[in-house]
């Protein structure tokens, strides 16, 4: 911008910016300010629009700028609300990418502090001035103004009615307690002491911009990356800017984040700068102090294996980035490490790559392990809301209580910290059950547990960080069973004995394949029989519409002895039919496991499946525990349709808490003398 006598045809001129001497202006944007159109078209306007354009803060702000550059003896001035035309994406990314730059080769850049009256700056803040800016004056708490701070030599910083405060030199020991950027670099800039990724990053961490994207742009000069603009990404800009360091730098600091506050588990990436904010004291370390710290802390057995090249190198792949590391396994799992960079993260395995992990510090581990591995920086995380219904359990004289958060619906979301609730229960003899509920890598895991702390801790701050330590376990075993037909539903069954507990935990999730609600049913028995030792995946199949409750319908019941058929191939448990039960019955247990058919839906169309032994075939099967004989078996299940559906619809009232009898095999029944009778049927049903 031209400050010039004759500056009617040039208020706008691009110029270089090395070969200029000039102004720059650094400032809160407030109000509504004046851009490149209504700049260069100022002179042409009708008089009351012109008088509408400088009677707005935005321009008195620009005038006096034009007023004290000119009081300085400059000619040219740059302001960013009018010296960008935002309308061209290309002109916008190309000084999103220079401005670090130019900013540095500026002579002189004004600091406007809006909202500052008196003509000091203190180290004292005060929230009752600034109240949604940390209690400091708001030109600190953007995110743009920290490379504004930072690039210039000479940084001259005016109050509100442009009376001088300082200079950055003399206000650095000030600036300094204010934004936690060290003196020197306030006095000396970046080079050549520049300081580790996750340091700059921490300046960064409590400020805010407008767009989202802005807080990852705002950093590209401090960073020195570069990176086309793409606003509407999101939190991706972040991401972005992560990876761009890497290929370009490396400083493992950046994989430093949240080492010392909450973490989150998913991407080797954090969301965004507030994620680094307790990285303000961390120093890069020389690569020669890296060896040879790596070789003071790694095993005899170990250092055949150091190739010193290896370290410093973490190329971006399509799996993940590929890098060395110096893990510590856990002794509570075998998906969790320690990894050290040196200072520590928290790493869990899962399908191959390894993942940031968010477990608690306490545990022991093994000994220092020279690994590559693969750090996933994609997201797999999702928001996943869980419905419990433990009326079961209740029912039976036990009082609850959950951590972290009360209530029957836990929703996890993908940026959450403690994908984890847990729900214990205990009866009148102080015995106590605990039910955790959690999501690990985009998979949700249930785990019960009877155990009674045996630590100082207190026993929920016990039993949560013990289901976190294992999560990726128990996240895996679900995931074994996991229906791979996206057109359905599935429901996983478990069941859980205790040991010194006169109690059977059945467990059970219902997961509908387009929606990401969670059904969880927890029953309780007195009878200790055992049951599957593992999760049994269970196809649902028809409606995936995820507002029908099906999970009273479509658990199993298993009663003593269940037998293992497959059908169709897939492993499926089975009882001997009492009473003559038929498929389509509903009804209840008794006390002595006796079914109780209380009807049958009448509109049941039966659908065949194929039958056999998981040892022997599908023509002569003998593997019942009560030596029942069965001769080409078939197998009926209920149809789920329109009309099933509309059936279950009427009458949903009188199945609360019922079973329906969802598959029967049927079968001629094998006389001992070797004959296959015909005549007779024996049923069994799941």
């Amino acid at each position: 911008m031209n400050m010039g006598e004759d500056c009617r045809t040039n208020v706008l001129e691009f110029r270089d910016d090395e070969a200029t001497d000039y102004a720059i202006l650094s400032h809160r944007w407030i109000g509504k300010e004046v851009d490149y159109k209504e700049m260069i078209k100022l002179a042409k306007m009708k008089e009351h629009d012109q008088k509408a354009v400088r009677d707005r803060d935005g321009y008195k702000k620009i005038v006096a700028s034009c007023e004290q550059a000119q009081r300085d003896g400059y000619e040219w001035l740059w302001v960013d609300t009018c010296c960008i035309d935002k309308r061209s994406s290309v002109e916008l990314s190309e000084a999103i990418n220079s401005m670090y730059r130019w900013y540095a080769n500026s002579k002189v850049c004004y600091a406007y502090l809006h909202d500052v009256t008196s003509t000091s700056l203190t180290k004292r803040s005060d929230y009752g001035v600034y109240p949604n800016s940390d209690g400091w004056p708001e030109w600190f708490s953007r995110g743009w103004t920290l490379q504004e701070m930072i690039a210039p030599s000479n940084v001259q910083f005016f109050n509100k009615d442009w009376q001088p405060i300082g200079d950055k030199r003399m206000l650095s020991s000030t600036l300094s307690w204010i934004t936690r950027v060290p003196e020197h670099i306030l006095t000396g800039g970046l080079s050549p002491n520049r300081p580790c990724i996750a340091q700059i990053m921490s300046w960064a961490a409590r400020r805010k911009t407008t767009r989202v994207e802005d807080r990852a742009y705002s950093l590209l000069g401090l960073l020195n990356v570069n990176m086309p603009m793409l606003y509407g990404e999101g939190k991706k800009a972040f991401h972005r800017l992560q990876l761009e360091i890497i290929r370009v730098s490396n400083d493992q600091s950046i994989f430093a984040w949240g080492t010392d506050g909450a973490e989150r588990t998913g991407s080797i990436l954090a969301d965004n700068p507030s994620f680094f904010e307790d990285c303000d004291e961390i120093e890069l370390m020389e690569h020669n102090q890296l060896i040879e710290w790596v070789k003071n802390n790694i095993s005899v057995e170990e250092l055949h294996s150091i190739d010193e090249e290896r370290f410093g190198v973490f190329p971006i792949t399509n799996r993940g980035i590929q890098i060395w590391m110096l893990l510590c396994p856990s002794n509570d799992s075998d998906s969790v490490f320690k990894a050290w960079l040196p200072l520590t993260i928290t790493l869990a395995l899962w399908n191959s790559d390894y993942h940031r992990y968010h477990t608690p510090e306490q545990g022991s581990w093994k000994n220092l392990q020279l690994r590559e591995v693969y750090l996933r920086y994609q997201d797999i995380n999702r928001d996943i809301t869980f419905e419990i219904d433990d009326n079961a359990i209740t029912r039976n004289g036990f009082t609850c209580h959950s951590f972290p958060q009360q209530g029957r619906t836990f929703t996890f979301t993908s940026t959450g910290t403690d994908p984890l609730c847990v729900k214990a229960y205990s009866d009148h003899t102080g015995r106590s059950i605990a039910v955790g509920v959690g999501q690990c890598f985009g998979q949700d895991w249930i785990l019960v547990s009877g155990k009674e702390s045996t630590s100082e801790q207190p026993q929920e701050e016990f039993l949560q960080n013990i289901m976190k330590a294992r999560g990726p376990e128990l996240a895996r075993s679900m995931a074994k069973e996991c229906s791979q037909d996206g057109r359905n539903g599935r429901v996983w069954v478990k069941h859980f004995c205790l040991p010194g507990l006169t109690w059977t935990i059945r467990a059970s999730s219902v997961v509908w394949e387009t929606s990401l609600n969670r059904g969880v049913r927890i029953e309780v028995f007195r009878h200790p029989y055992g049951g599957p030792d593992k999760w049994i995946g269970i196809q649902v199949e028809g409606t995936n519409d995820p507002n029908r409750d099906m999970r009273g319908l479509m658990i199993p019941h298993e009663v003593r002895y269940p037998s293992i058929l497959l059908v169709d191939g897939v492993s499926t448990l089975f009882s001997r039919a009492p009473n003559g039960i038929k498929l389509g019955d509903y009804g209840y247990f008794t006390d002595s496991q006796e079914f109780h058919q209380e009807g049958n839906i009448s509109v049941v169309t039966p659908k065949r499946h194929k039958i056999s032994d998981p040892y022997i075939g599908d023509t002569y099967m003998k593997y019942f525990y009560d030596h029942v004989e069965l001769c080409e078996p078939l197998g009926l299940s209920v149809t789920i349709n329109d009309d099933v559906n509309s059936w279950l619809d009427q009458h949903s009232t009188r199945l609360i808490n019922r079973y329906l009898v969802t598959m029967v095999v049927q079968c001629a029944t094998v006389p001992s003398s070797g004959d296959m009778g015909t005549d007779s049927c024996e049923s069994i049903s799941a």
